[in-house]
């Protein structure tokens, strides 16, 4: 993600290649968190993306943690993460928890000898594994595609509005340790575009939750972005690499296209089961 960007001007060709990317994906993935097979039941083009998305996932994880081993570390990761998956998919989500524990633990045993720490391969499985399960928990409850929409919006808001306000106004740096290209006007910009975002999705008729808890949310949300944003800077700057890779035009690779998006969803999956459990109606 390029959010909280200072004002240097923007980047039209780039924002081009990245506009055309997104037109392509945003449809798509709206359409398979929209199908359901009966009332709350995702479809399968919705458990099909998160497969896909998982597995490119650790691929990704595994080329850059471990370059000379990424074979054998991101499939170690990958059968961990969609062991979960699976029974995340079956709504038994305490083995699905378990099974991210355990195989966050494997996959570090897999990974002794070939990778410079080991480690890494646990916290890839946490990292993908946590994002994902609560991607299909969410999905699977009340509203469920209404909740994965606000946290879309939540994500990408953030970023956009991030990006517009840090390229205009600039100002000084986020953290120019590991990010020096984000700006503090950019992180408040993002956050405001976070929270109008969630509230204006929670004012359909078809959403129940007030505009207070809705702006709560996106807040929270939008802060969960920005954390997923520096911290996916702070790895490609410790395993030194631009991006994860080039798969999609104008963005790097899909672990920089989602790296905020992990994060909202655990965060707003939290407010989902605090509101499940009678607040903010």
């Amino acid at each position: 993600m390029t959010s909280l960007s200072p004002a240097r001007g923007f980047d039209w060709g780039n924002l081009g290649v990245r506009a055309a990317s997104a037109a392509i994906l945003l449809p798509a993935a709206l359409a398979a968190v929209w199908i359901e097979m009966g009332p709350g039941q995702p479809a399968w083009p919705f458990l099909l993306m998160v497969v896909v998305a998982v597995a490119r996932l650790c691929v990704e994880w595994g080329g850059m943690t471990a370059p000379t081993a990424r074979t054998r570390v991101s499939t170690a990761v990958c059968a961990a993460v969609l062991t979960a998956v699976f029974f995340a998919q079956r709504d038994n989500m305490f083995i699905a928890w378990g099974v991210l524990a355990v195989g966050g633990a494997l996959a570090a045993v897999v990974a002794r000898g070939v990778s410079e720490r080991p480690g890494n391969a646990a916290l890839g499985v946490l990292y993908i594994g946590a994002a994902a399960v609560c991607f299909i928990w969410l999905r699977s409850m009340p509203e469920g595609r209404w909740w994965i929409f606000m946290t879309f919006a939540v994500a990408w808001t953030a970023d956009i509005a991030a990006y517009l306000v840090g390229s205009l106004v600039g100002g000084p740096k986020l953290w120019p340790r590991f990010s020096p290209n984000k700006t503090w006007s950019g992180f408040l910009g993002g956050l405001a575009g976070a929270v109008l975002a969630a509230v204006a999705l929670a004012a359909l008729p078809v959403f129940n939750l007030n505009p207070w808890a809705a702006a709560l949310a996106g807040l929270c949300g939008g802060l969960a972005g920005m954390a997923g944003d520096l911290w996916e800077s702070m790895l490609k700057r410790r395993f030194g690499v631009k991006d994860a890779s080039d798969l999609i035009p104008g963005h790097g690779g899909l672990l920089d296209r989602v790296d905020g998006l992990m994060f909202v969803v655990v965060m707003l999956s939290a407010f989902r089961l605090v509101n499940h459990l009678g607040w903010g109606h």
